[in-house]
């Protein structure tokens, strides 16, 4: 396939530069024209309604695709694919998505021009076509997400107030701690998500693990969460931390196969998505058929929504 470069051609790294990036474009192309591009970002989520877009509130992907559609002068652009929908008030420094682009749009300079027109609370850390078979959601193979906790009032930080939750008891760490390590593994964890018809439940939680740094911090790794899963687990071991239960409570209630109404969901601020993992390159494909295989593709955004 040739690629015609002479309307973008990259700056800087001279003709080395300007090779990779065509080959890229070469094995990335979607379709006759267009060309898958890989988006890595962060977004403070305080003034958003969440990740996906809605025509009367401000979101995220509302953002982005309004950015995009500027920079193609076009307004029939597709949907941008993310690796895991975020809800209000949820941040993310290490999302991950997708959109398919008519080949003359994709430019070395796609990031910088996307983020001269984005607003200051969503930043494009990369941009760049995406290897062959790359699905943003799909090909993922786990999420990790970070809940911070001040559970001490020296802890407690006025510049910290959007991402960090300020809790007014102190914690048991020690308890969290084995509360969390009784949930990991491969469970049907019903109890902690929001139904949602015809989708599963099912999940790996494969890390669930607190530590106390200046702040207590829970760092959550599965390989997809289902709608208010992380903030329904932590909202548990806040209970836990308290006293108010025991540490086998959390893992008790995997046998009821339906969502708990006595747990809690934790504020959505306190939560970030720090790391959206890959396979490789020559194994992305296959693992977007795998997944698309365990997760019903009937249902929208069954596989990861709404943390």
């Amino acid at each position: 396939m040739s690629v015609e470069c002479s309307r973008w051609r990259p700056r800087g790294g001279g003709r080395i530069r300007e090779v990779a990036w065509e080959r890229a474009l070469a094995f990335s192309g979607v379709s006759e024209g267009l060309v898958r591009v890989r988006l890595d970002l962060a977004y403070d989520g305080t003034a958003f309604s969440g990740w996906a877009f809605q025509h009367d509130r401000r979101t995220v992907q509302g953002e982005l695709e309004r950015a995009l559609a500027t920079i193609a002068r076009r307004d029939d652009l597709p949907r941008v694919t993310v690796a895991g929908r975020t809800d209000a008030g949820v941040h993310a420094t290490g999302q991950v998505a997708h959109i398919d682009l008519p080949r003359e749009v994709v430019a070395d300079r796609l990031m910088q021009r996307l983020n001269g027109i984005l607003p200051p609370d969503v930043r494009v850390r990369a941009a760049a076509p995406a290897p062959e078979g790359f699905d943003a959601r799909f090909s993922g193979m786990a999420r990790t997400y970070r809940y911070r906790v001040a559970d001490t009032p020296s802890a407690v930080d006025p510049l910290r107030r959007h991402d960090t939750l300020a809790w007014p008891r102190v914690l048991d760490l020690p308890a969290m701690q084995e509360a969390s390590r009784r949930l990991l593994g491969l469970r049907d964890f019903a109890a902690f998500c929001r139904r949602r018809e015809g989708a599963t439940t099912t999940r790996t939680l494969e890390i669930f693990d607190w530590t106390r740094e200046d702040v207590l911090v829970a760092t959550v790794r599965a390989d997809a969460f289902c709608h208010s899963m992380v903030r329904s687990l932590v909202g548990a071991l806040l209970a836990v931390g308290e006293g108010r239960r025991d540490p086998a409570w959390p893992a008790g209630l995997l046998t009821a196969g339906a969502r708990a109404s006595d747990v809690v969901v934790a504020p959505p601020h306190g939560l970030t998505l720090v790391r959206v993992d890959y396979p490789p390159d020559d194994q992305l494909a296959a693992r977007q058929e795998i997944t698309r295989n365990l997760r019903n593709p009937l249902v929208p955004d069954a596989k990861m929504d709404g943390c």
